[in-house]
C-alpha cells in the first residue's frame, strides 16, 4: 500500500473520529445516556466514560489529520473499535434495542424500530482493519510525522513535506588534455595531492 493511499486511509479513520465525536461533545447527556444503555457498566462510570467520549474521538481524529504521532492514534484508534464492537455484540447477543450511539443519539429505540447490529459491527470490522495497517504501516504522505523523521518510509517515492537529504554535491565530467574523461572530483583530488605531495624547499 503507497503512502498516498495511507494518506486516503488515514484521512478516512480522521473522519470517523471527528464526525462521530463533533455530533457527541454537543450533547454530552446523550453520549452518557448511549452509553448506559448498553448496561456493561455502573452509572457514575457511565457518565464519566460518555463525557470523556467526544473529546478523545476529536483529539484522536485531529492527530490523524496532521499524521502527528500517527502510529500512538491508530492504536488508540483499534483500541476504541475493539471496544465497540464488543459492545454492540454483547447488546446483539442479549437481545436489547438500542442505538449505539457511534455518532450520536443512542439510548433504547422506539417501539417499532429494530437495531443494525450486522451493519454496525461489519462497519467497525473495516475500519479496524485500516487502524491495523496504520499501526503497522504509519508512514503515510503529507504528515507531520515526516518532518521530525520519526518513521522511515520504504515506499521510495518523494513526499513533499520530507526534506532532500541529497547533499547536493554532484560530479561533473569534463574533457581532459589526454583525450580522456575526469571528473571534477577527480581533479580537484589530484590538486589537492600535487599542492601537499611536493618537496620541501
Amino acid at each position: 500500500m503507497s503512502g498516498w493511499v495511507r494518506l486516503a486511509a488515514r484521512l478516512l479513520l480522521a473522519g470517523v473520529w471527528l464526525v462521530a465525536g463533533g455530533t457527541k461533545v454537543g450533547d454530552l447527556q446523550g453520549s452518557v445516556r448511549a452509553v448506559h444503555a448498553y448496561d456493561l457498566l455502573p452509572y457514575e462510570l457511565s457518565k464519566v466514560v460518555g463525557a470523556a467520549l467526544p473529546f478523545v474521538e476529536i483529539a484522536v481524529g485531529v492527530l490523524l489529520v496532521a499524521g502527528f504521532a500517527t502510529r500512538v492514534a491508530a492504536t488508540a484508534s483499534a483500541a476504541l473499535l475493539v471496544v465497540f464492537i464488543g459492545g454492540i455484540s454483547a447488546a446483539w447477543a442479549r437481545g436489547l434495542n438500542i442505538d449505539c450511539g457511534c455518532f450520536g443519539g443512542g439510548g433504547q429505540l422506539a417501539a417499532g424500530e429494530s437495531p443494525s447490529y450486522f451493519w454496525e459491527i461489519a462497519r467497525d470490522v473495516a475500519l479496524l482493519a485500516v487502524a491495523v495497517h496504520l499501526v503497522w504501516r504509519p508512514v503515510s504522505r503529507l504528515a507531520v510525522d515526516n518532518l521530525f523523521g520519526t518513521e522511515e518510509d520504504d515506499d521510495g517515492e518523494d513526499d513533499p513535506w520530507e526534506e532532500d537529504s541529497s547533499d547536493g554535491e554532484h560530479e561533473e565530467a569534463r574533457p581532459a588534455g589526454d583525450g580522456g574523461w575526469h571528473s571534477d572530483a577527480a581533479g580537484q583530488g589530484r590538486g589537492a595531492a600535487g599542492q601537499g605531495g611536493g618537496p620541501g624547499r
